[in-house]
């Protein structure tokens, strides 16, 4: 009988990512304390919103360190739940991770910078930067779910379509409530400018999520 070479992933590089990840948040936390108390109940209260949402919003400490941790645990649960769903023939390759974190980066800092020409070339700056704030306030809380997602998936329930289903149904309705509360708070200058809202929101916010899933698709 001949013996069988066996091949086992290593999970250095996740670990890596997660204590970076993990050194974000404890960053935020403990040089921000008052601040991460108003953004852990955020889903619940939108009080940590309401206080933050001013002038040099985006580019406080708290705000990047948390969109750090968002960026890195968005992209790792994008690469573990493609494993738990396409299997290891697609998705089984670290080297796909920095195209997915390179791509979400790039999404990102695209889709920010739209919003906030748009605002300016419409004259409305400052409801642009508060939308802006508002969602990425919500998608950077959804990345804690994520950020226990993506513990279960390295190291207790590996390639586990249930645990990617749960977090991506977590993500998915931590940020409509962000939309919601979006709504609300901006209801009436949303009201007296429906068409710009309507044309923003199909420029925006739908058209580069149907362009990323032709893309896949293809």
């Amino acid at each position: 009988m001949e013996p069988v070479e066996r091949y086992i992933a290593s999970n250095d590089w996740i670990t890596a990512l997660l204590l970076l990840g993990l050194i974000a948040l404890v960053f935020a936390r403990s040089m921000f304390y008052s601040r991460f108390e108003n953004f852990i109940i955020l889903p619940f209260n939108n009080k940590y919103v309401v206080l933050y949402n001013k002038k040099g919003r985006l580019l406080s400490g708290f705000h990047i360190a948390m969109c750090v941790f968002q960026l890195l645990n968005l992209a790792l649960f994008a690469y573990l739940a493609g494993l738990a769903f396409d299997g290891e023939m697609r998705w089984g390759t670290r080297f796909i991770f920095p195209v997915i974190l390179g791509g979400l980066l790039v999404f990102t800092l695209l889709k920010v910078g739209a919003q906030l020409l748009a605002g300016y070339l419409f004259e409305s700056e400052q409801l642009a930067a508060s939308m802006v704030f508002s969602k990425l306030s919500y998608l950077n809380y959804s990345a804690l779910i994520l950020f226990a997602a993506n513990l279960l998936l390295t190291y207790l329930t590996p390639q586990s379509q249930v645990v990617a289903g749960i977090g991506l149904f977590l993500l998915i309705t931590i940020n409509a409530i962000g939309w919601i509360s979006v709504l609300k708070i901006h209801q009436k200058v949303i009201a007296s400018q429906f068409f710009y809202f309507i044309l923003y929101l199909c420029a925006l916010e739908i058209s580069p999520f149907l362009i990323i899933s032709g893309l896949l698709k293809a």
